[in-house]
């Protein structure tokens, strides 16, 4: 696993409480759950036009330039440089050294296509990193792989981004892909600026497993945060919840389905790096890529076990709203009961014949009144001792 930084857990409390504010006091989740869950809206979703060649890149307007910042290392030099030229690429390739080849944005189709050049990639493979969305695979294009991810991590404002990363593989190299800056790689690359790092000595198929693990890792702190997030709800539901507690179990569920969709095919696609014996990793790097694996195993049943905690609060809400709505319709129903005799005395006393006796007694009114008062206490009484005022 990536080293921690110093002071990550300090600054993962913070970015959980964030996610915690979104979620559990925002009135706006359902809205905000769009981000939140990473799944696309209907304009972010870049599809070919229908009949175009195979390999077509849809480059959304407005999009960030492609970024591309390269890092060659071996265990005795490490250089590392911003490249505009993609031509200039093949030149900061050696035998005996690594390297990684980091580009963020898509915005210009021209450099794309430089890269996808200088780094000999088919443009089928270059296709799906760049027309979003894609689901998690494997693909193999002779000494080329590509890793189609989705990277999941809290932003600063306590949002998750969900956001499709891309690695390809090559002789001595590693390439990633993403749209929109912001990473999990930090870890990756303090490791790499030091000089007694496991990942200096090692070829490029465990830099591309480094890589590989840090986006399956970055899943534990966006499921725990969901944990506290669910157990805020609970508490609300239990305690008394509002008119949109139910809006906000229904987000932070859409949130755990998505999330459990997509860690079950980047755990499947990983179990076939493992097990396929065409697998660009060596046996060396297979036996850390089965850790990577088995960390996607527990990241999922983490997810599954608060997917189920979420359904069961859908239904304890449910169940409470029902209970609180029999509690008023008691309430009403003891309310009526007592009213009825009292309405029947007095619709009695009101049909205004002439030839009724009480009407003209001196003390008729008061004795009305003494009798009404007797039989709603009497009422009172008898529903009390059936235990019908008593409240749950």
């Amino acid at each position: 696993m990536p080293e921690l930084d110093v002071g990550g857990e300090e600054r993962e409390t913070t970015l959980s409480g964030g996610l915690r504010r979104v979620l559990s006091r925002s009135t706006q989740v359902p809205r905000k759950a769009v981000r939140f869950l990473g799944v696309p809206e209907p304009h972010r979703r870049r599809t070919p036009p229908v009949g175009s060649s195979p390999g077509h890149l849809v480059v959304e307007a407005g999009a960030p330039a492609p970024r591309i910042h390269v890092m060659s290392f071996n265990g005795d030099l490490l250089e590392e440089c911003d490249v505009d030229d993609p031509s200039e690429l093949s030149a900061l390739f050696g035998d005996d050294r690594v390297t990684w080849i980091d580009v963020v944005g898509f915005g210009d189709e021209g450099v794309l296509h430089g890269i996808r050049e200088a780094l000999d990639i088919h443009p089928l493979a270059m296709a799906d990193v760049v027309n979003l969305p894609q689901r998690p695979k494997v693909e193999s294009y002779g000494d080329r792989t590509l890793i189609v991810t989705r990277m999941a991590r809290i932003e600063e404002n306590g949002e998750i981004a969900l956001e499709q990363v891309c690695l390809v593989m090559g002789p001595g190299w590693v390439a990633t892909f993403q749209e929109q800056p912001g990473d999990v790689f930090d870890p990756v690359r303090a490791r790499i600026h030091s000089n007694t790092a496991r990942i200096r000595r090692m070829p490029a198929d465990y830099a591309a497993y480094a890589l590989l693990d840090s986006i399956v890792d970055g899943y534990m702190p966006v499921t725990e945060a969901l944990g506290d997030v669910i157990d805020d709800l609970e508490d609300e539901v239990v305690h008394g919840a509002g008119r949109d507690t139910l809006s906000r179990i229904h987000a932070t569920r859409r949130v755990l389905l998505n999330l459990h969709q997509v860690q079950l095919r980047q755990r499947d696609a990983i179990q076939s790096l493992v097990r396929d014996e065409e697998s660009p990793f060596g046996e060396e790097v297979r036996v850390y890529l089965r850790d990577a694996h088995d960390h996607a195993i527990q990241t999922l049943d983490l997810i599954e076990r608060f997917r189920d905690m979420s359904m069961s609060l859908i239904e304890i809400h449910l169940s409470s709203a029902s209970h609180r709505l029999n509690e008023v319709m008691k309430t009403l129903t003891i309310v009526a009961s007592i009213f009825i005799p009292l309405t029947f005395i007095v619709g009695v006393y009101g049909m205004n014949f002439d030839v009724m006796p009480e009407l003209r007694w001196r003390w008729g009114y008061p004795v009305v009144w003494i009798v009404m008062i007797a039989l709603g206490l009497a009422l009172l009484g008898w529903f009390r001792r059936r235990g019908w005022l008593e409240r749950d």
